[in-house]
């Protein structure tokens, strides 16, 4: 069946304020992503996955970007919480952060992330790589229907 090509709803999970605002600003200009929501912390991403307390109507995003540094839990505890819980575990996981440490993505991908962007310092070069991550995922990816 055929699902029609609505904006892919995103989870943003990222502690840095500044970072936040430049990340929003390049997606606002990718038009084939929403971003649905912003966490700062990993306790904070599970609440909102889980649906508890404040987040009990919240709607399960299409995709979740997940920085790695943050405070509380960190984005490989949130990882590894994620692909282990069975009503979780199918959302794909983008590690977006601005470490470039290949013992990091190695980590990333054995933990089960589908993908790893390292933030360029840059605004502009930011901008062109989110808005090529945006073509990607709403056009090429293809992501569970029920994630949507």
């Amino acid at each position: 069946h055929i699902v029609e090509n609505k904006p892919m709803e995103i989870l943003l999970v990222e502690d840095n304020e500044d970072d936040i605002v430049l990340e929003q600003e390049a997606l606002a200009e990718a038009k084939l992503v929403n971003l649905m929501f912003v966490v700062r912390d990993g306790e904070e991403a599970m609440a909102f996955l889980r649906r508890q307390g404040q987040y009990q109507h919240a709607q399960l995003p299409g995709l979740i970007l997940l920085d790695i540094n943050m405070p509380k839990k960190n984005g490989f505890e949130v990882l590894n919480e994620l692909k282990a819980d069975p009503a979780l575990m199918h959302i794909p996981v983008v590690m977006l952060t601005t470490s470039d440490n290949e013992s990091d993505v190695v980590k990333s991908y054995a933990k089960g992330a589908c993908s790893y962007i390292t933030k360029p310092m840059d605004f502009d070069k930011f901008r062109g790589v989110i808005k090529q991550f945006a073509l990607y995922w709403a056009l090429v990816a293809r992501i569970p229907a029920h994630a949507r």
